[in-house]
């Protein structure tokens, strides 16, 4: 039996073999490169100098990084939201039981696999550009002089908002599958009782699908805060107008890739990696207090 057992052991393991030397060669080995070298002064061109904390040190007396700080959070904290909210109401409206339900269902998912790229990236710059399509749809409606959007330090950052917004089919598609899971009972129940329609939203539906917008909510706000793609391509590399689209990994890509500060760039990714940490935590301790699952009380 103990051979048996054994053997199954070491069959694991050569099963696990290139999944672990991927970890440990791709993940693990260059995790612990980049610790190392954010404490160093690195520009690919000569060897890493030893400096300690200085890189961290310096980006608390960096306006650009402060400024694609509060830029990074103004993002995430409307984006994500908007993204999560408007995925749900339209896949309760979806939920309806409306005829071609698989049709509307992969042309509403097909944004959320384009959004990222680099394509419709610059088509919406396109037609959020001063002689875009957008601008020349509101002054057919009477809008004589619409702002140039993405000229505008006011207003560029909202273009990447709309974007990220756009980009809803992922959370959509979990939240349809979430509602075909609560018991049909629940609401005939509830229509007996005589509640209206918001009262079923807000004392069925919302708080049974509660584990999918806490699952959407850390799915979101960690790719909201890697967002890099649109800022690129919209800003054309530059996080202009002002500074007023300069995300975190393009300020991050900046100092890295283009100034070849590695080090710095490297104290700016783990940085990054502890605000997201941080936030994800932040989820999971307050998820005792809204997040109801059948299978437990709070």
């Amino acid at each position: 039996m103990n051979r048996t057992r054994r053997s199954e052991a070491i069959a694991g393991y050569v099963f696990l073999l290139p999944w672990l030397l991927g970890f440990i060669g791709l993940t693990l080995f260059p995790m612990i490169a980049s610790l190392y070298l954010s404490f160093t002064k690195y520009d690919l061109l000569s060897s890493p100098v030893w400096i300690g904390l200085q890189n961290y040190l310096d980006l608390f007396h960096d306006e650009r990084y402060l400024a694609s700080v509060r830029v990074t959070l103004f993002y995430v904290f409307v984006s994500v939201p908007l993204k999560v909210a408007f995925a749900l109401v339209l896949a309760t409206l979806l939920n309806r039981g409306i005829r071609g339900l698989n049709i509307y269902r992969s042309i509403f998912y097909l944004p959320s696999l384009l959004g990222a790229s680099v394509a419709v990236a610059v088509l919406w710059r396109q037609l959020f550009s001063g002689q875009g399509l957008v601008n020349s749809v509101l002054r057919s409606l009477g809008w004589q002089t619409p702002p140039d959007w993405l000229a505008n330090p006011h207003t560029a950052i909202y273009t990447l908002i709309l974007l990220s917004v756009w980009e809803f089919g992922s959370p959509m598609i979990i939240f349809l599958a979430g509602l075909r899971q609560i018991p049909a009972e629940y609401y005939e129940a509830a229509r007996v009782d005589g509640a209206n329609w918001r009262q079923q939203f807000f004392r069925i539906t919302f708080p049974l699908l509660t584990p999918l917008v806490f699952f959407n909510l850390v799915l979101q706000v960690i790719g909201g805060f890697q967002s890099f793609t649109q800022s690129y391509v919209i800003s054309g590399g530059s996080g202009g107008p002002v500074d007023s689209t300069l995300l975190y990994s393009l300020y991050l890509y900046q100092q890295a890739f283009g100034l070849l500060h590695m080090g710095y760039g490297t104290a700016m990714a783990w940085v990054l990696l502890l605000a997201i940490a941080i936030f994800t935590a932040g989820f999971f301790l307050t998820s005792r207090y809204w997040v109801f699952y059948l299978d437990r009380s709070k």
